[in-house]
C-alpha cells in the first residue's frame, strides 16, 4: 500500500503574515479607540464641541470616570 503524502503546508507564509498584520491593525485601532473614548477628554476634537460631547457621553455609557 502506498500512501500519498503532500508536502504542502496547511497555511502559507504569506497568509500567516497577512493574518498577523490584520491582527496588529485591529489591536492598534482598538487601542486608538480606547484612547479617544477614555483618555482624550476632547483634546483631539477639531470639529468643535460635538465630538467632545459624543466622546463624553460614550465615557458615561462605558462607566469611565471623567469628572
Amino acid at each position: 500500500m502506498s500512501s500519498s503524502t503532500s508536502s504542502q503546508p496547511l497555511v502559507s507564509p504569506a497568509g500567516t503574515a497577512r493574518l498577523l498584520w490584520m491582527v496588529l491593525a485591529t489591536v492598534a485601532a482598538l487601542a486608538l479607540l480606547a484612547y479617544l473614548v477614555a483618555f482624550d477628554q476632547g483634546a483631539v476634537s477639531r470639529s468643535g464641541m460635538f465630538l467632545h460631547e459624543l466622546m463624553h457621553d460614550g465615557r458615561h455609557l462605558l462607566g469611565v470616570p471623567c469628572h
